[in-house]
């Protein structure tokens, strides 16, 4: 994991006006933190905790296939010796899991010098055509770190920047606008071919629809309301952010997906823990 994660599952517009049963299933997104490998017992919290919930599909985030290993195949073997069939295929830096047979898999954003991948899988459920993704974008020239006084490659003080302008200016020098621009136009394919499709992902960028004007002066965004580049793709082109579907009130549900509270971590070992009191 690269500094703070966020982590955004986004499920089409269309998908909302399904009624329940025939198209319904469920998707776990998860940064698996260096495949588990950060905290004593990781890769076994994984396993469990995806047979505690038994998703219908699993988009990983860090995979690393350490020491000539594929983190995809060790995962399905081992639900398989707790007695569940899972589908998957080779992958690097993000992952796919499926209960469903996997009818297609692509490589639609490769992984190049770490700057990110995304990866899509198609399947059936119950006779309904799902195409599912899975997303690892850019870590660098991560822009929310400059509104909070950081460089956002180097993690070093910098000035707060003062205006909208200069922190998206940071923020589109990454590759995150091409990664997910590069999904949005294989995901309009898939659409016009019947599918349902679904992102999940480690964006390592915020939603703009927690930037907003109500909490401009709260949670460190110093004043600024920002129209972050990726979610706001996704949403004029019709994708729907399914966590603020279900909570649109941003004062009342932040969506922050980065607690320091493991007790397997202590807080001064995370990143800029100690400089700043914050992770």
């Amino acid at each position: 994991m690269k500094k703070i994660i966020f982590m955004t599952l986004f499920l089409l517009v269309a998908m909302t006006g399904q009624s329940k049963g025939k198209g319904e299933f469920t998707v776990l997104q998860w940064n698996v933190w260096q495949e588990g490998t950060m905290v004593p017992g990781g890769y076994d919290a994984i396993v469990n905790e995806i047979v505690r919930l038994q998703p219908d599909f699993v988009t990983f985030s860090e995979v690393r296939n350490y020491h000539n290993t594929r983190f995809n195949e060790r995962i399905v073997a081992s639900l398989k010796e707790k007695g569940l069939d899972y589908y998957s295929f080779y992958t690097y830096d993000t992952g796919l899991l499926s209960k469903h047979p996997i009818t297609d898999s692509l490589t639609v954003f490769p992984e190049n010098g770490d700057h990110g991948s995304i990866y899509r899988l198609t399947s059936s459920v119950n006779g309904h055509k799902v195409a599912v993704y899975t997303s690892h974008l850019d870590y660098l020239d991560c822009a929310y770190y400059n509104v909070r006084g950081y460089d956002g490659s180097s993690w070093k003080e910098i000035p707060i920047p003062t205006t909208v302008e200069e922190v998206l200016k940071v923020n589109v020098a990454s590759q995150r606008d091409d990664a997910i621009k590069m999904f949005i136009a294989q995901a309009q394919k898939d659409i016009a071919n019947g599918y349902s499709v679904i992102i999940g992902g480690d964006f390592n960028e915020p939603s703009h629809l927690d930037w907003i004007e109500a909490n401009k002066n709260l949670y460190d965004h110093n004043g600024l309301v920002i129209p972050w580049t990726v979610t706001t793709l996704l949403e004029q082109n019709g994708f729907v952010d399914t966590y603020r579907h279900i909570y649109p009130n941003p004062l009342t549900h932040p969506g922050f997906t980065y607690p320091a509270d493991n007790p397997l971590k202590e807080p001064g070992k995370l990143s800029m823990g100690t400089e700043s009191g914050r992770t």
